[in-house]
């Protein structure tokens, strides 16, 4: 680990780093807070890092609180759609029943793959703190849920980019809030 020290990409504070429509994102206690408990999400929205990475091991926190229909995820290896409040990339899915699912939004419009509905309620905490662990290197992407490995896959299609954003979403839908905390990534040369 010595070699590729992890670095926070949140300084908890401000959202320097990061760009989206701060009408739906704030700085709260340290997270960053996607939504709000008094109105309803119209479209998916995205706070996105101002950098691209390629290879790397991303770390953070998240919850949901609000409505048990809530659902967000954490996209990487993504670009946003210009003049949209769309994104195109991979994303680890969070909530409903996509907890530690891979899905590819605005592309191939599906789950990739997945951990199988009934593991859902042993490794998913519904109404606390999560832990997700996403990795990706080369071709291969790895989730983490809770330290339960829920999805590993190999991306097959050459055209698909390897590299990206990082973003945070909320899901178009009820009124609910997405905290996001302690986000650090650990970044890989290429080929590593």
């Amino acid at each position: 680990m010595k070699d590729h020290p992890a670095k926070s990409i949140l300084d908890g504070k401000t959202f320097s780093g990061w760009e989206g429509n701060m009408d739906f994102f704030r700085i709260e206690d340290g997270s960053i807070v996607a939504g709000r408990l008094t109105e309803k999400i119209p479209n998916n929205e995205f706070l996105c890092t101002t950098s691209e990475y390629e290879n790397f091991e991303l770390n953070l926190k998240f919850k949901i609180v609000g409505s048990p229909q809530a659902n967000a995820g954490v996209q990487f290896r993504t670009k946003r759609i210009p003049n949209h409040h769309e994104v195109i990339g991979f994303q680890a899915d969070i909530g409903q029943k996509y907890w530690g699912a891979l899905y590819d939004e605005s592309r191939r419009r599906k789950i990739l793959a997945g951990p199988p509905a009934e593991d859902i309620p042993k490794i998913a905490n519904i109404d606390g703190w999560n832990d997700y662990r996403i990795v990706a290197r080369g071709n291969r992407i790895q989730l983490f849920l809770n330290g339960h490995n829920t999805v590993d896959y190999w991306e097959e299609d050459p055209e698909i980019a390897k590299s990206g954003v990082i973003a945070l979403q909320v899901h178009s839908g009820p009124a609910c809030e997405i905290w996001y905390k302690d986000i650090s990534i650990i970044e890989y040369p290429a080929g590593n």
